[in-house]
């Protein structure tokens, strides 16, 4: 790995409306402000943005909550129309409760394309107007891609694309960045037979490359600076096939299904 690297957050972005060319949108920014990508840059992109350009949007009027979602609103001290968006996204609800100091509780769910989070990702933050959620992007990895092809085909050269989203951690407090939709950019570096620094291999390490991008582009992105997009520069890593998928661990080793 080198011994330093750069990272800028793009400013100036527009807000996103459904039908927006997100890409077009960052390539316009970069060129008035005369800033180009250069050959192994990686944009993480936080994924409002993505969603937005893409209609991944709910609005509360336009849902009618089913008995499921009426009852389980009950539990959490949720609106349950929230609540019925939450289930259309998800797979299964891995826990739901509320503690008494709480006004509104916790819903733990494995979204349908399988990241483990609070509410399915569904999410009110940043929104254009009250009643509006956010959802994941239908296809994160495809998005990435479609992002990706676009500013490669501009710039000439190779680059990465991250989208990512804020997830808690269930034995920390806080949140922080993680990776959904890839391209080109590894989910995991699998070190296996490789040497650690005093010469022993290596035989379990497999550093979450994708995530710690993620993770670090939250140091910029922050909600209130309308900065979406963190540019990572001077990094040395391998062009891969890769998908967020690749980061999600299999049911028979997750100990605590």
């Amino acid at each position: 790995m080198p011994d330093s690297m750069s990272m800028f957050r793009l400013m100036g972005l527009p807000d996103f409306q459904a039908g927006d060319d997100l890409a077009q949108k960052i390539i316009d920014t970069l060129t008035t402000q005369n800033q180009t990508l250069v050959a192994g840059d990686i944009l993480v992109i936080a994924h409002k943005v993505v969603s937005k350009s893409e209609g991944a949007c709910a609005y509360l009027e336009d849902i009618t909550p089913s008995e499921e979602a009426i009852e389980l609103a009950k539990t959490v001290n949720k609106d349950p129309r929230k609540v019925e968006v939450i289930l259309s996204q998800s797979t299964r609800i891995v826990r739901a409760m509320k503690r008494p100091d709480q006004e509104e509780g916790v819903l733990i769910a494995e979204h349908k394309n399988g990241y483990i989070c609070a509410n399915a990702a569904v999410d009110e933050s940043n929104a254009d107007h009250p009643g509006q959620l956010i959802l994941l992007p239908e296809d994160p990895d495809k998005s990435a891609r479609l992002l990706c092809h676009k500013l490669e085909a501009h710039f000439g050269c190779d680059l990465g694309v991250v989208i990512s989203d804020t997830f808690g951690r269930p034995w920390r407090l806080g949140q922080t960045n993680v990776a959904i939709g890839l391209a080109n950019v590894p989910g995991v570096m699998h070190m296996l037979g490789e040497l650690d620094a005093f010469g022993r291999p290596l035989s379990v390490t497999a550093p979450a490359f994708a995530d710690e991008l993620a993770a670090a582009s939250g140091l910029l992105m922050e909600k209130s600076a309308k900065s979406p997009v963190i540019v990572f520069r001077g990094l040395s890593w391998p062009k891969t096939d890769s998908s967020s998928r690749d980061l999600i661990r299999a049911h028979n080793e997750d100990l605590f299904r």
